[in-house]
């Protein structure tokens, strides 16, 4: 969240603004400098970029508000200069439930194109042509544009490709007939394929955006693919079952030049401080070290320079809830304990790991979960 401004809390929900959206503004303004427009012009794109965004927040909200119907909680929505992102603690994997958080936002979209037109109709002003839609322009179309804008949300994020809605869509109508792993499998391979295409397209006079586009799409769809069969491989497993048991702790006496020396000497790159009475204080990363040593040099006190710790979880919890804390809290490592005693560390590494093994194991015995037959209970 440090590189986000927080605008609000809207239905419980905090909306932040990423940074980066300041450059487009800058790039709006800077065309129309370039341009030798009037500074009324260039608001007045502005003002147009500003309400396409408000209506990408709505569609975002579509998403969260749905999902929390489902008990799915939503963390925060974030604002970026190519769009939003509702970050749900989770998606719902009933195909229905996941079909009807995917098609929320779009169905926002619906809504306000529908307002839009019966709007301008009830006006008398009619629509312009789609081709004369440009969020650079301010010539008095504003409400036509706004409508056609909202349209092409609606048809961009249904396209059947993650990270887009309709890559969820997709695979929530395939899972109503198969096992959900599948359908995810064959959704992210449609969308490769797509990606592919938009990739050809650009590169034969499409333009850069779509470049951008078939890169977000393969990527996102190799990461769902990814996610999901990781999320399914751990089900059922303990979270002592991949935690770090051997790891380096450091004491509140030391300094960051010790912690410097245990950085070099092993592969560990996330350090526990603990307390004398043994509870965890704090967590000494590889980054805080870094610049630890750039701003106080090697005597300043890991104390003084540890992260504060995520909250920990029990050994005995599920390991996939633990991974999607993990990931939520944006944590680079999870405490784990046993009777409020620090018993181990958890990591993205220490699951990964954890997969590798199960997918070996699934190779040989053709059957899910086989890890459980090469690590003792722990």
């Amino acid at each position: 969240m440090g590189s986000s401004l927080r605008l609000g809390r809207f239905f419980g929900i905090d909306l932040l603004v990423h940074w980066t959206f300041a450059l487009l503004f800058v790039y709006v303004a800077g065309v129309y400098v370039a341009n030798g427009e009037p500074v009324a012009a260039s608001l007045g794109a502005m003002g147009l970029v500003l309400a396409t965004f408000a209506c990408v927040v709505l569609h975002e909200y579509g998403h969260a508000l749905t999902a929390r119907r489902f008990n799915v909680p939503t963390r925060d929505i974030t604002l970026y200069p190519i769009g939003g992102v509702a970050r749900l603690e989770r998606m719902p994997e009933k195909p229905a439930e996941e079909l009807a958080v995917a098609i929320a936002g779009p169905l926002v979209n619906v809504a306000i194109a529908a307002l839009l037109f019966l709007g301008l109709a009830a006006s008398g002003a009619g629509l312009a042509p789609i081709d004369t839609v440009n969020l650079l322009s301010a010539d008095g179309s504003f409400w036509s544009d706004l409508f056609w804008i909202n349209v092409v949300l609606v048809v961009f994020n249904l396209i059947p490709a993650f990270p887009m809605d309709g890559g969820r869509v997709l695979r929530a109508l395939l899972a109503t007939s198969m096992p959900y792993v599948r359908a995810t499998r064959i959704a992210a391979g449609v969308g490769q394929v797509l990606a592919f295409g938009f990739a050809a397209w650009g590169l034969m006079g499409g333009g850069i955006f779509l470049l951008i586009i078939a890169f977000f799409v393969f990527v996102g769809a190799q990461q769902e693919a990814t996610a999901t069969t990781m999320r399914l491989a751990i089900r059922g497993l303990p979270v002592s079952q991949a935690m770090l048991t051997e790891f380096t702790t450091l004491g509140p006496g030391a300094n960051v030049r010790e912690a410097a020396e245990r950085l070099m000497a092993g592969s560990e790159q996330e350090f526990p401080v603990l307390g004398v009475d043994g509870r965890l204080m704090g967590v000494l990363t590889r980054k805080r070290l870094v610049q630890a040593l750039a701003e106080g040099g090697p005597d300043t006190r890991v104390v003084d320079a540890m992260a504060p710790a995520c909250e920990a979880v029990e050994a005995t919890s599920m390991l996939d809830a633990a991974l999607e804390k993990l990931q939520a809290d944006e944590c680079a490592l999870l405490p784990v304990e046993r009777g409020g005693r620090l018993v181990g560390v958890l990591t993205m590494e220490n699951v990964a790991e954890l997969l590798m093994l199960s997918e070996a194991m699934q190779r040989r015995t053709g059957e899910r979960g086989g890890v459980q037959g090469v690590l003792a209970p722990r």
